[in-house]
């Protein structure tokens, strides 16, 4: 007569938590997404974000016969992505001129005279800057500030022998 034995097998084992996987295998991603780039903050920004999105459908992910090669596959897209993304940036910075062609800053004759117009009241120092340098006529001016075109030449002659006081010409024309 033979024996029968019985033996019990586990209908399913429990699927993995997140945070068993997490604690196990992130800094082991981590540390090979850091070979792969030789920035450590870059690798674990990736690990990161492949922990993320595999929490975000852990109910789908923990189901699968392993699911750390997803998180890991994951990992990898994302870190080829990134590096994808920044091949394609420093290709544009390479096409592009070589940057702004360098201008003098300004000289002590012009930083007087700016100090000087600040001085001047507001109506004197209009028609002097749109005369002088918006190269506009006495009648455009007098029609745009809605005055006669005596008063606009009297705002002119004032400003004029103010600044020429104030830098030292003694020329007011």
């Amino acid at each position: 007569m033979t024996a029968i034995v019985v033996t019990e097998t586990p209908i399913a084992a429990h699927p993995p938590s997140f945070d068993e996987i997490y604690s196990a295998h992130f800094a082991d991603l981590a540390v090979q997404l850091y070979a792969y780039f030789g920035d450590r903050q870059e690798a674990q920004d990736v690990a990161q974000e492949a922990f993320c999105r595999a929490l975000a459908r852990w109910g789908t992910v923990a189901r699968y016969d392993d699911p750390v090669a997803w998180i890991r596959r994951i990992a990898w897209n994302l870190a080829i992505s990134r590096w994808r993304r920044a091949r394609t940036a420093l290709n544009f910075l390479r096409r592009q001129p070589p940057g702004e062609p360098r201008v003098a800053g300004p000289t002590p004759e012009r930083v007087a005279l700016v100090a000087a117009l600040g001085t001047l009241p507001a109506a004197q120092r209009r028609a002097i800057v749109l005369r002088y340098l918006a190269d506009m006529t006495v009648g455009e001016i007098a029609e745009r500030e809605r005055v006669a075109e005596g008063t606009v030449r009297s705002w002119l002659h004032r400003g004029r022998t103010a600044l020429a006081e104030r830098l030292g010409t003694g020329d007011a024309r």
